[in-house]
């Protein structure tokens, strides 16, 4: 049976740690202790019930159980168990909140169109290289005005092609 390449990349964080935690491949980290600072991951997130996370968060799949205060920035979803006690401004285009959760802050939902600044932020790039991928073809968009749009699905059927 084939295995994803995420699915083999798992670390396990039961400890207080501070600092900044960035991973440019994917990974599945889960926290289950204590952490102050930045977490920037690809894959999945998880924050385990008995964690407590003080950060600012930027991910893919985040999955919350545990205390979180700060600010959260997912690019596919963000995932409130009933035990979450979540106090963060959220940016992400799918929430889901169990019943029994705590979230206090503000959701801002990714729509299907993305600006200039949201494209650059999903694909973790300055703005002008977005610009000359346009320009050069390589990435789909539309012209708007003196900027650009893109169409958020157009935009990650993109980065799957060009893993």
């Amino acid at each position: 049976m084939a295995r994803r390449r995420d699915e083999e990349k798992v670390l396990d964080v039961n400890a207080t740690m501070q600092g900044s935690l960035v991973f440019s491949d994917p990974v599945n980290l889960r926290i289950n202790g204590r952490f102050e600072g930045n977490l920037k991951t690809k894959g999945n997130l998880i924050i385990g019930e008995r964690a407590t996370v003080f950060a600012e968060i930027e991910g893919e799949n985040i999955i919350i159980s545990g205390l979180v205060r700060g600010k959260i920035k997912s690019t596919q979803i963000v995932s409130l168990s009933s035990t979450a006690n979540v106090y963060a401004d959220i940016h992400t285009p799918k929430i889901s909140i169990e019943e029994g959760a705590t979230f206090n802050g503000k959701c801002t939902m990714i729509g299907e169109k993305l600006s200039l600044e949201e494209v650059a932020d999903f694909l973790s790039v300055d703005k002008e290289k977005v610009i000359e991928w346009v320009n050069n073809g390589r990435i789909p968009a539309q012209k708007e005005g003196n900027g650009y749009v893109f169409d958020r699905r157009e935009v990650e059927l993109w980065v799957e092609q060009n893993r």
